[in-house]
């Protein structure tokens, strides 16, 4: 039996030899024929160098560099296309996804499960901010989803045999694995880990990069915000119809109040709806002119496979 480890890295020089140390110590002693795959996702630091380092002294290691940073789900993709293993594992360089549960991992698989998930137990360092933020995503993004992501889903997974397969065939271009893996269906479980620390470096997800990460998921598994846009007018619109009685009573009287703030205060609300409206119709029609591209996910400049 075959398995791959996948690790997208970007700027994870410091990590490489660590999270190679770790995963030998998990899976030397199991009776599965391992490779490590890392995909190096347009590092500027010396991370490449340091895993042709560790490819030049063991087999079992491959890498394929990529031509510029595409992004951590776009990495997963090109791990997972050029992979014929009978099982995958993806995780993270930084050594917050434990490779001691792999253990774990690999006995649900022999169970019978062909996804077994992970997701991540609330811990002290990660912080307050983090903490609430995370769980604010998960619970709007089920709430407005037609499926439902455990908090603290991670990119921590092993797949097996058809689940492999069919996720390898998705060509959507803003790909949201945590999503897909979910949609899919099949056999699976989900398992709870404590995250470490990072190892070293520093996190390559910004709050930025959270909140574009947020739009991605939810905008990838739900077309409820439009839905949500259009009753928006129409509420607002059936709302503004209560305003005639007093628009013809002050027209029959000729009795009305002057000044303008209240009609600069209504144009500036209503204004700000449409904008706000037309933000979100927009997001999605962005999703079709990149999707109507088709682009590659990524391009490969070198690899050893």
């Amino acid at each position: 039996m075959s398995l791959q480890v996948l690790l997208p890295a970007h700027n994870e020089s410091g990590n490489i030899r660590p999270i190679y140390d770790e995963i030998r110590k998990a899976l030397d002693a199991t009776v599965y024929e391992y490779r490590i795959l890392f995909v190096d996702d347009g590092s500027t630091d010396d991370t490449l160098d340091r895993i042709k380092e560790l490819a030049s002294v063991d087999r079992r290691v491959n890498f394929i560099e990529l031509s510029r940073n595409f992004g951590h789900q776009n990495a997963i993709k090109a791990g997972l296309d050029h992979t014929e293993a009978d099982v995958v594992v993806m995780m993270d360089c930084d050594l917050q996804h434990p490779p001691s549960l792999l253990g774990d991992m690999l006995a649900w698989y022999e169970k019978g499960y062909d996804i077994v998930r992970t997701r991540r137990r609330r811990v002290a360092h990660e912080g307050y901010w983090k903490r609430t933020t995370s769980s604010l995503f998960y619970r709007f993004m089920n709430s407005i989803s037609d499926i439902k992501l455990e908090e603290g889903s991670a990119d921590f997974r092993l797949l097996s045999g058809n689940a492999i397969s069919q996720l390898r065939v998705f060509g959507e271009f803003d790909l949201f694995y945590r999503g897909l893996v979910k949609w899919m269906g099949f056999r699976q479980v989900s398992i709870e880990y404590d995250p470490a620390p990072r190892y070293k470096g520093e996190t390559k997800y910004s709050y930025r990069k959270m909140i574009g990460f947020g739009l991605k998921g939810f905008t990838s598994f739900s077309t409820k915000p439009l839905y949500l846009s259009a009753y928006i007018g129409v509420t607002f619109s059936a709302l503004s119809l209560l305003y005639l009685p007093y628009v013809i009573w002050g027209l029959w009287t000729g009795h009305y109040v002057p000044g303008w703030s209240s009609i600069l205060v209504t144009i500036v609300f209503f204004g700000g709806l449409q904008l706000m409206i037309l933000g979100i119709i927009g997001i999605y029609i962005a999703k079709i002119f990149l999707q109507s591209k088709q682009r590659p996910h990524y391009i490969i400049k070198e690899t050893n496979l």
